[in-house]
């Protein structure tokens, strides 16, 4: 019986993987003592029956499987996931010193446009690779970056999402703080203490390329026939509270709008003081709104920056959660105002009545009656005024030469003092009035050049004068006093004034907008930024304007 305990145990110490029987010992013997403490057995082992070496050791290599399991769902990546899934699973090393940094060229990164795979085409888990700017999927062995690293030698990659940075094929994290520049123009970050102090600094920034910049003031590039998107930015641009509001993410976190988030990141780029390039690319920008608008506004295709502005302010409102109650939105507490309309129309039918007879209830002289006028007063928000230009002469003056006909703004301000009366025809013959009860901080007017018949359409060459600073309105336009006895404010200045050149249905646009730190002008075309003088903006053939009220 001894003889063939020490033979048991001789079979397990050399390893032997057959099954060994248990074995009834003396729990108190002095065999069983030096067992226990060679293999670092308990010394209370159940009923005098000892557990085989080998069913002993099985357990440890359960525990340990067990722990392996556990350290493999420490890792939260969905490719680091697919990767474990699959049993390529590693620790993914944080190292400072990459032999690779070198390498990085800033002059060839651009994160403007949509962060695609350029092989795939896929949206998720895309790198940009550090050394020649392209994009790639993925970061494992049989993705599109790691290939592009063993088959062009660029090592060094960014996560678009996560802005972590890892060396290819090695795998590794690289924590260096030179690459935060990187991060800053991946993503622009302003505390809400920097996005105040913006109208205040003079200071120029300088590019890469050696070139200056006035940030807020970069040029934005044209596509193709997109510059009706350009000159609408820019002018947005120069809203204070509107910019500060998109310079601030945790604003609008909430929101999951393509559109809201792609304005907002339009927005950093265009305010940031740490550019690579003086110059901002609406790309991403431009894919969200056509996929907003229903393909309304595209790529390659000219539109009307008004439609295009009361769009985007309109739909920019409702993805913010905003409502029809006053300043629900940023978009309201900047631009919305409130008019009083009066519609009158005629109780009988006087559209029925043949041309040339004399209408029922006027009075000898032809006029209306005021007894048979239905009177209907409305109180309607507004985001935009439009003014109405006068036609254009017919005929040339004596040198054979059309005259460009001149009108002071004020003139045709009129329209809203809530006397002059619009002839209106559609969808019945009424006159309406029209008269603002309540100014907004920030009023957009647009004068209406372009109309259209059944042949083609026609531009109304006419130039509007006004004032670049201190347009007063209680002259012109008279306003209900507040309720609370405040004093009103109705002085306005002019912070950006949009023009159109060329032929109706075709030309192009440009913008005069101002800088707040120096109270400068700069003329605005695509990737043009030019300083002029305020007298040059008042001789072009305005289209939209915004005044900002003084505080």
């Amino acid at each position: 019986m001894k003889r063939e305990r020490e033979t048991d145990v001789d079979q397990e110490e050399d390893g032997a993987t057959a099954p060994a029987r248990p074995v009834e010992i003396d729990p108190h013997s002095d065999e069983l003592n030096g067992i226990r403490k060679k293999f670092k057995i308990p010394d209370s082992p159940e009923n005098g029956v000892l557990s085989t070496l080998g069913h002993y050791g099985e357990e440890e290599e359960e525990e340990e499987e067990v722990t392996v399991k556990e350290k493999v769902y420490e890792y939260e990546s969905d490719e680091e996931a697919e990767r474990s899934r699959a049993g390529l699973r590693r620790d993914i090393e944080l190292r400072k010193d990459c032999p690779y940094l070198d390498t990085v060229n800033r002059q060839v990164l651009d994160f403007d446009f949509e962060k695609f795979c350029s092989v795939s085409l896929s949206n998720l888990n895309v790198y940009a690779c550090l050394v020649c700017g392209k994009y790639f999927q993925g970061r494992g062995r049989k993705s599109h970056a790691y290939t592009h690293s063993l088959e062009a030698g660029h090592h060094v990659f960014i996560n678009l999402h996560t802005e972590k940075v890892y060396c290819l094929p090695d795998g590794y994290e690289v924590n260096d703080p030179s690459l935060d520049d990187i991060r800053h123009v991946l993503n622009p970050r302003f505390t809400r203490a920097q996005a105040e102090q913006l109208d205040k600094i003079k200071q120029w920034s300088r590019a890469l390329d050696g070139s200056d910049y006035l940030p807020g003031m970069v040029g934005i590039n044209n596509i193709k026939e997109n510059d009706f998107v350009n000159v609408t930015i820019q002018s947005l641009m120069r809203v204070t509270p509107l910019r500060n509001y998109f310079l601030l993410p945790e604003n609008y976190k909430h929101c999951k709008s393509p559109l809201v988030q792609r304005f907002g990141e339009l927005t950093k780029k265009i305010w940031h003081t740490k550019n690579f390039k003086g110059q901002v690319s609406p790309h991403e920008f431009l894919q969200a709104v056509m996929v907003a608008s229903k393909k309304r506004f595209r790529i390659g295709v000219q539109s009307d920056p008004v439609e295009f502005m009361s769009w985007l302010l309109n739909t920019l409102h409702t993805d913010l959660g905003g409502t029809k109650k006053r300043n629900s939105s940023v978009i309201y507490k900047c631009f919305q105002g409130e008019l009083e309309v009066t519609k009158e129309t005629q109780k009988k039918g006087f559209a029925e009545e043949r041309e040339g007879d004399v209408p029922s209830g006027a009075d000898d002289g032809g006029k209306l009656d005021t007894t048979d006028l239905h009177r209907d007063v409305s109180k309607m928000p507004f985001l935009m005024l439009g003014l109405d230009l006068p036609p254009p002469p017919l005929f040339k003056d004596v040198m054979e030469k059309n005259i460009i006909p001149q009108i002071p703004l004020f003139n045709i301000l009129k329209k809203f003092d809530g006397e002059t009366v619009t002839e209106v025809v559609r969808p019945q013959l009424a006159r309406m009035r029209y008269r603002i009860t309540r100014l907004p901080q920030y009023i957009i007017l647009h004068m209406r050049r372009f109309t259209k018949n059944n042949f083609f359409m026609e531009k109304n060459p006419t130039l509007v004068n006004f004032p670049v600073k201190n347009l007063e309105l209680k002259d012109y336009i008279p306003l209900p006093k507040s309720k609370d006895g405040e004093k009103q404010r109705t002085k306005y200045d002019l912070i950006a004034n949009l023009v159109h050149d060329g032929k109706p249905g075709e030309g192009s646009y440009r913008v005069f907008v101002q800088r707040k730190s120096d109270e400068m002008w700069y003329e605005m075309q695509d990737l043009h930024v030019n300083e002029t003088l305020p007298q040059m903006v008042a001789l072009s053939e305005t289209y939209m304007q915004i005044y900002e009220q003084q505080q």
